[in-house]
């Protein structure tokens, strides 16, 4: 697999200086994961000053395994990690990382329902305790991402995202004894960490690790969907005389990790912020429909939201396709898939893993999961199915997104009516993923009536009904 060079604009970010801080930010298809790799190789030249170990890191498993295919085009002295990879590793060389020490996500909602019912015992009847699950998970994730070491400094912090309305000051103490309360059952069990708390034992071990740096360089890709305390801990694990360069989108941060994050917040300490907003990767027509989704009200770009060039490659209209039947929309997904996977590569994207298990035996047998360690990305044409949020920093040239009824997404269950908004944006932020895989063609199937996150401009589709 051979890696395009970078050109204009791209060059000089790769040739950045081999210390200090780099925060580029580009739109969907704009190269961002070529010009990583090519940073990787201009930092490790050994014809060049202030070479060094550099670590390309990622968030999810899929992107990182795609990188690592590019194989010979990456350098002996470069690593390949996604995030919790790097921090299991890290612990495990400092002592830190006793066997099955991370809790497992079942039985972390286990420990975090008990916990609302232990506390929950202290307290009158609060309309508080009988919030969906999911809503105490996320608040969890949102203190550990930051890592907000006190009651006090909760108070003090503005909350930003989906919880805000509900997490007023009144509240707060009573969240922080549910977070106490779980950590306390969790080390009683022998788990130290959870996959979102592991960054801020990293953090706080290189704070005091007087070692050498493993890494001189960090680049970290797709990076606006690792935590605050993720960034800060990679920012410590380089060398003064080392750099760290970041490249992301807002807006495809889809796990809620940096909503209202500053880089002076994450540890990163840049004079500029180098945008990029030709896309590369999508038809004019596909790219179309993209923008049109990031210029839906539900959107909230803020404020370093990138709006894309968009490309002047022909290509077809995106195709949306209506069934009155579900079994229908799952026959044509498989059918599609089958009849054009060995001529291309073919991706189907969905919202959940729930949704994964309904599609998977309509696919061929020989597709290949998304987040799988053995996915084959030198094998080219092929098909691949997985979530959205598996998809971050790939491509295909054929993309299908099923199951895309209103009563599908976005997913409204067990939400108040002030969490609505938060909820179109997240989930209309994983349609815009999903449609910017599509390189040539696009294909949207939905039964009943269509999501309200898809723009209703007749203009930007091809219409059929089966």
């Amino acid at each position: 697999m051979a890696l395009p060079k970078p050109i204009g604009k791209q060059r000089e970010v790769v040739c950045l200086p081999a210390t200090g801080h780099h925060v580029v930010l580009g739109t969907a298809g704009s190269g961002k994961t070529t010009m990583a790799i090519a940073r990787a190789r201009y930092l490790t030249n050994s014809l060049l000053p202030d070479v060094g170990r550099t670590l390309i890191v990622t968030y999810n498993k899929a992107l990182m395994n795609y990188i690592r295919s590019f194989g010979s085009e990456i350098p002996g002295d470069v690593d390949v990690r996604n995030y919790h990879h790097f921090a299991r590793g890290y612990l495990k060389s400092i002592g830190k990382l006793p066997d099955r020490c991370i809790i497992d996500t079942r039985l972390r909602e286990q420990f975090i329902k008990q916990a609302i019912e232990d506390v929950k015992e202290g307290y009158d009847d609060l309309p508080f305790f009988r919030r969906p699950l999911k809503f105490f998970l996320d608040e969890i994730q949102w203190l550990n991402g930051r890592n907000i070491e006190s009651v006090a400094r909760y108070n003090e912090v503005t909350r930003t995202g989906r919880a805000s309305a509900q997490m007023n000051r009144v509240l707060r103490p009573i969240m922080w004894e549910i977070l106490e309360r779980y950590r306390e059952l969790r080390a009683g069990r022998g788990k130290l960490y959870d996959m979102d708390d592991i960054a801020a034992a990293v953090s706080a071990s290189l704070d005091q690790d007087t070692r050498p740096r493993m890494y001189k360089h960090v680049i970290i890709d797709e990076g606006q969907d690792l935590s605050l305390e993720m960034i800060r801990s990679l920012t410590k694990a380089v060398p003064e005389d080392g750099s760290i360069t970041f490249f992301g989108d807002v807006a495809q941060r889809i796990y809620g990790h940096g909503r209202g994050m500053s880089w002076r917040e994450a540890g990163l300490q840049t004079r500029q912020v180098w945008r990029f907003e030709q896309n590369y990767r999508n038809t004019r027509n596909i790219a179309n429909l993209a923008v049109a989704v990031s210029e839906m009200s539900y959107f909230l770009g803020g404020q370093d939201m990138i709006a894309p060039i968009v490309s002047a490659a022909d290509g077809p209209k995106p195709t949306l396709v209506h069934f009155s039947d579900r079994e229908k929309e799952r026959e044509l997904v498989g059918t599609v898939v089958a009849q054009r996977h060995r001529a291309q590569r073919v991706a189907v994207l969905l919202r959940t893993h729930e949704k994964i298990r309904e599609i998977r035996t309509y696919l061929p047998d020989e597709a290949i999961q998304l987040n799988e360690e053995g996915a084959n990305w030198l094998a080219g044409n092929g098909a691949y199915f997985g979530t959205y949020h598996s998809a971050k920093g790939l491509e295909f040239d054929l993309v299908i997104l099923p199951f895309l009824s209103g009563s599908e997404i976005p997913s409204l269950e067990d939400i108040e009516a002030d969490e609505v908004d938060e909820i179109f944006a997240e989930d209309g932020r994983l349609l815009y993923v999903g449609i910017t895989r599509a390189k040539t063609s696009l294909v949207l199937t939905y039964t009943g009536d269509v999501t309200e996150l898809l723009p209703t401009d007749e203009a930007l589709y091809s219409r059929i009904s089966r």
